[in-house]
């Protein structure tokens, strides 16, 4: 059976916290073990944190869109944002890369999430936005619900 969930908040740093427990709780009714947890909050916050500060440049005024879907046992996570985009995304990809060397970021964003999931795919146009689609196939998953 299939599930969605939505969520669109605005750019705040606060609001990273809000979108990594929102998925943790959606994905709770596939009874993840702790790491499959952990995995999933820790890409959730990266890719959320990559929009706020990278996308958007800090801007408050903007909006970052999660969707995460359950299809089996698979999830999908999907993280947009209509900022300023990234030129070279292979480049962005590599670790310790970062736009921001002088904010002391440690660059390994991409690197965290490509790790953690079975599949990260990038699309990004520069001035247009970023999407991160994340893909984790649940090894123990004993369903709540059905």
């Amino acid at each position: 059976m299939r599930n969605e969930m939505t969520l669109e908040f605005l750019s705040v740093s606060e609001n990273e916290s809000l979108a990594r427990v929102a998925v943790a709780a959606f994905v709770s009714q596939m009874n993840p073990t702790m790491e499959e947890l952990t995995d999933i909050k820790t890409v959730v916050s990266e890719a959320v944190t990559n929009a706020i500060i990278h996308g958007y440049e800090e801007n408050p005024h903007q909006k970052v869109m999660l969707s995460c879907a359950i299809d089996g046992e698979q999830i999908e996570i999907i993280i947009k944002d209509e900022g300023k985009g990234i030129s070279d995304i292979e480049e962005a990809k590599e670790p310790l890369f970062t736009s921001k060397p002088e904010w002391e970021r440690s660059g390994m964003g991409f690197t965290i999430m490509e790790n953690f999931m079975d599949k990260v795919d990038v699309t990004s146009d520069p001035d247009i936005g970023t999407t991160i689609r994340m893909m984790k196939q649940l090894t123990s998953t004993r369903a709540l619900c059905n």
